[in-house]
C-alpha cells in the first residue's frame, strides 16, 4: 500500500498534460491507448489530434472508408492498428449501439485490443482494478523489486501480471496504472533514470545492487530478415503512373505502392529484367529505365530490414490502367513510397 500512495503522489506532481487525460471519453481513451501502441508520445498525439478532428465520434470513424482511415495513419506504422481500430468502431456501432464496453471482460474481445489496452480503458473510464502491464511497467517493477524473469517470456509475463495486481491500488487504479507507466517514461528510463531523486531508491533492489543497467532482462530478438524490394515508378506521356494495393497477411496490407519486383539480393539493371515478376508488368521495349536510388534506401521494420531501389520507368503508354500523380498523392501508401514520391516531386 506504501507503494501505490507514493507512486500516486508522483504521478499527481510529475504528469504530463496530455489531452486524453481531460476526458473519461472511452472512445478517446481507446483511440489514444491504440495509437499509442508501439509509438512514442511525442509522435503519437498529433495523429490523435488529426483523428479527433476527422473522426469525433465513434460513429464517424465506423462510417470512414478504410483508405481514409489508412491514408490518416499513414507513417505511424504497423497498419493492422488503423484496421483492427476501425473494425472495432463498425461492432461498438452496429452491435452496442455506440457504447463501449464498461468492463475488462468485454473490452478485450473488441479487435485489437489485448490485455493491456483493456486494462487501461478499463481502469480509466470504469474504475476496475485491473492493472496494466507495458515495457515501462516491466522495467520499473524488474528494477524496483529485482526481477530478473525475462519480461518476453510466458513466465515472465504472467509474474508481472500478478505482481502488478497485487500492488494496485483497488481504490484508484486509473491514477496508479497511469503512474506506473508515467513513473517509466519520465523517471525510470531505459538509460539514464534518474535514480538519485527516486522517491524507491532506498528499496529499490536494482540501484541497490548495481543492476539498473541489467533489469529488465529480456530473450534475444528473433534473426532479423534482409528484403530487396524494386519498384517501378511507371511515367507516362500522359504524366499517369501506376499504383498498386497490397493484398494479403504480409507488410502494408491495404496500402498502395508502385509495381514491385521483389529480389533475393541487390538487383542490378542487367538481372533485374530478368525477374519473373519483371516480365508480368509488360514493360514496353521502348521504355527507357533508369535507376533513381544507387544506393538502396533501408526501411527497418521490427523482424525485417527493406533494401530498396526506384527505377524510374518513362513509356509513351502504361501496360495497365493508371491514375495521375495527383490521385496518386491522396492515397495511402508506406512512408517509404510517402518518401519517394516527396523526393521525387512528380
Amino acid at each position: 500500500m506504501l507503494f501505490s500512495k507514493n507512486l500516486i503522489s508522483w504521478y499527481l506532481e510529475n504528469k504530463r498534460d496530455l489531452p486524453w487525460r481531460s476526458t473519461g471519453d472511452p472512445y478517446r481513451i481507446w483511440l489514444s491507448e491504440i495509437i499509442l501502441q508501439q509509438t512514442r508520445v511525442a509522435q503519437g498525439t498529433p495523429y490523435y489530434y488529426k483523428f479527433i478532428e476527422a473522426f469525433p465520434t465513434v460513429f464517424d470513424l465506423a462510417e470512414a472508408s478504410e483508405e481514409e482511415v489508412l491514408k490518416l495513419w499513414q507513417g505511424l506504422g504497423y497498419y493492422s492498428r488503423a484496421r483492427n481500430l476501425q473494425t472495432a468502431a463498425q461492432f461498438v456501432v452496429e452491435d452496442l449501439d455506440g457504447k463501449f464496453p464498461d468492463n475488462y471482460k468485454d473490452l478485450i474481445k473488441l479487435k485489437g485490443v489485448g490485455e493491456y489496452t483493456a486494462s487501461a480503458i478499463a481502469s480509466i473510464c470504469f474504475k476496475e482494478p485491473v492493472a496494466v502491464v507495458d515495457g515501462n511497467v516491466y522495467r520499473v517493477l524488474s528494477r524496483i523489486f529485482g526481477i530478473d524473469t525475462p519480461i518476453n517470456s510466458t513466465e515472465g509475463q504472467k509474474q508481472f501480471k500478478e505482481k502488478a495486481n497485487r500492488l494496485l491500488d483497488r481504490k484508484n487504479p486509473a491514477d496508479f496504472n497511469q503512474g506506473l507507466m508515467e513513473f517509466g517514461a519520465l523517471h525510470c528510463t531505459p538509460r539514464r533514470p534518474l535514480c538519485d531523486n527516486c522517491p524507491f531508491s532506498s528499496e529499490c533492489v536494482a540501484f541497490n545492487r548495481i543492476q539498473i543497467a541489467y533489469l529488465p532482462v529480456k530473450l534475444k530478438k528473433q534473426k532479423v530478415r534482409k528484403r530487396h524490394f524494386n519498384y517501378l515508378v511507371f511515367i507516362s506521356e500522359e504524366n499517369k503512373t501506376i499504383l498498386q494495393q497490397r493484398k494479403g497477411k504480409g507488410i502494408w496490407q491495404g496500402l498502395y505502392e508502385f509495381p514491385l519486383v521483389e529480389t533475393y539480393s541487390e538487383a542490378t539493371a542487367e538481372n533485374l529484367v530478368q525477374e519473373e515478376a519483371y516480365g508480368y508488368y509488360s514493360v514496353p521495349s521502348s521504355s527507357k529505365v533508369d535507376l533513381f536510388n544507387i544506393e538502396p534506401v533501408v526501411h527497418k521494420l521490427s523482424h525485417q530490414h527493406i533494401f530498396t531501389k526506384f527505377w524510374i520507368v518513362n513509356c509513351e503508354e502504361l501496360p495497365q490502367q493508371g491514375i495521375s500523380f495527383t490521385e496518386a498523392g491522396k492515397l495511402p501508401v508506406p512512408v517509404l513510397i510517402e518518401k519517394f514520391i516527396d523526393t521525387f516531386d512528380f
